[in-house]
């Protein structure tokens, strides 16, 4: 069993969904059925076509404007990039969202910040049957969740629908790059996205960050770093640090090197307690 570490009033309760008490909030312990999301979480602006799909998590409409699908990591492509080596899957998974989007009315909503750095709109998107784009996304293995403090809706559903295609074995979980890494191995993946998992053994909190350290050895152990500006996110969610040591946990991220390999946190929903 997988729980999901979200705050409270991110959860809209469905059948599939049961409330389950730990660090005083809501655990998502069903894996849910991708279409339509509960509409009280996303806020709809407005309708387009999408006429060029970049890649599989980016796409053009009729606007003019682009979308960067909100909550999605796909195989990157190189896009121009010169020395860029594309991500295994990059192009099935550009084809995949092609097929689901391409021509097609969409409706756009939102659920925290709407426009990135490049003016690309950071949304959720809905074909004219309800269908969730990310959320086939993910279910169908095309993708990873990727999320942000700043843009944090829904993430106990994508992270419940990347499960669901990652236990069977779909899309990019059959290749060996997308595969979950050991925290001992932590230090082989510097400067790459990745899903970690190992025991927490101890938890430090000086002055101005918190420390969650897999090892012995900070030096060279890997640690999960949360700045001392983000732990009121943590705080709000009810997400008790000095609980973990001993508990098997799950964290997504860059992973930097500083000492030992290290994964910055910004947000709760970058670490799931395994059971």
């Amino acid at each position: 069993m997988r729980f999901v570490i979200i705050p409270p009033h991110f959860l809209g309760y469905t059948k599939a969904m049961r409330p389950y008490s730990i660090f005083s909030v809501f655990l998502v312990l069903a894996v849910l059925a991708s279409g339509p999301c509960a509409a009280a979480d996303l806020i709809q602006k407005g309708r387009a076509t999408a006429v060029k799909i970049v890649d599989g998590d980016t796409l053009v409409l009729n606007t003019g404007q682009q979308v960067r699908l909100v909550g999605l990591q796909a195989p990157k492509l190189p896009l121009g990039r010169k020395g860029f080596r594309a991500w295994p899957l990059g192009q099935q998974s550009k084809k995949t969202l092609k097929d689901l989007t391409l021509g097609r009315q969409l409706t756009l909503s939102y659920g925290g910040r709407e426009i990135d750095r490049h003016g690309r709109l950071l949304a959720h998107l809905h074909d004219q049957n309800g269908v969730w784009i990310q959320g086939e996304m993910l279910l169908k293995g095309m993708a990873r969740v990727y999320s942000f403090p700043d843009n944090r809706a829904l993430i106990a559903k994508m992270l419940a629908l990347e499960q669901k295609a990652r236990t069977q074995n779909r899309g990019i979980w059959r290749h060996r790059f997308y595969k979950i890494r050991r925290a001992e191995d932590a230090g082989r993946f510097i400067n790459s996205f990745q899903l970690i998992e190992g025991r927490v053994l101890k938890v430090a909190t000086p002055r101005k960050r918190a420390y969650i350290n897999f090892g012995d050895d900070w030096r060279s152990d890997f640690t999960i770093s949360i700045k001392r500006r983000h732990l009121r996110l943590f705080q709000s969610a009810g997400f008790s640090l000095q609980s973990l040591p001993g508990k098997r946990i799950r964290v997504r991220g860059w992973v930097k090197k500083w000492n030992g390999p290290l994964i910055e946190a910004t947000h709760p929903e970058q670490i799931e307690i395994l059971n």
